[in-house]
């Protein structure tokens, strides 16, 4: 594979074989962000679990001091005074059936975010083979379950992000945009980092954080010293 010139130049500034400090990784990422558009900045977390077995599935929620520099649009499925809660907290659609035809008939995808309350689980049951696949089927774990939609809002436009492992136990997820700058993006790291060794099973064995990537869009990978945030 061919890279460009601009990733030819940013690879220079990384020595492949250190493992940075978080914020020195992250002031690299900065420095190796050139595309022309605000590059969004990912952790990838390697954990030392099987996510074959139920009982060390790691999974959870939380939210960015700093938020993840994107505007996030809420579905929020409910009816009566919780829809006017959710509306009221500045909710981008709700609905109930209506919004479930809309997905199904018209391959609708405008939202970043599902929330739902407890009630419409049986009438979002339905769009599990959609929903589920992109990761936006509302979890308990994550929060997007809940009575209170008002709060779910807030927190999802606030910056909250669904943290969860993939069949090759790793953890992608955003954690800011390069324009955040390294102190902003450093608060993002920590405290998503903090949730993820909390979220730690009991069944985990030996070294829990195996390897830590943090890279922006188009730049290189740097590696995180894993050993200095477990």
């Amino acid at each position: 594979m061919k890279y460009g010139k601009k990733y030819a130049d940013s690879v220079k500034l990384i020595d492949k074989k250190k493992l940075y400090d978080s914020e020195e990784a992250l002031d690299l990422v900065c420095q190796t962000s050139k595309a022309k558009f605000d590059e969004t900045v990912e952790i990838h977390v390697r954990l030392g679990v099987d996510s074959r077995h139920a009982d060390q599935q790691v999974r959870g929620a939380v939210v960015l001091p700093n938020g993840t520099g994107k505007k996030i649009r809420t579905l929020v499925f409910a009816r009566g005074d919780k829809a006017k809660d959710a509306e009221a907290a500045g909710a981008d659609y709700v609905g109930a059936e209506d919004m479930v035809e809309k997905i199904q008939k018209e391959n609708w995808f405008d939202f970043d975010v599902v929330i739902a309350t407890p009630d419409m689980m049986g009438v979002i049951g339905r769009l599990g083979k959609i929903l589920g696949p992109k990761g936006l089927m509302p979890n308990p774990k994550a929060g997007t379950v809940t009575m209170d939609v008002g709060r779910a809002v807030n927190e999802a436009k606030a910056g909250k992000i669904e943290y969860r492992l993939d069949k090759t136990n790793i953890i992608h997820c955003p954690i800011g945009k390069a324009s955040f700058g390294k102190e902003k993006l450093a608060e993002n790291f920590n405290v998503l980092m903090g949730a993820i060794i909390k979220a730690k099973p009991a069944a985990a064995k030996g070294q829990y954080i195996k390897s830590c990537v943090v890279a922006s869009t188009m730049g290189p990978g740097i590696k995180v010293n894993s050993a200095k945030i477990s």
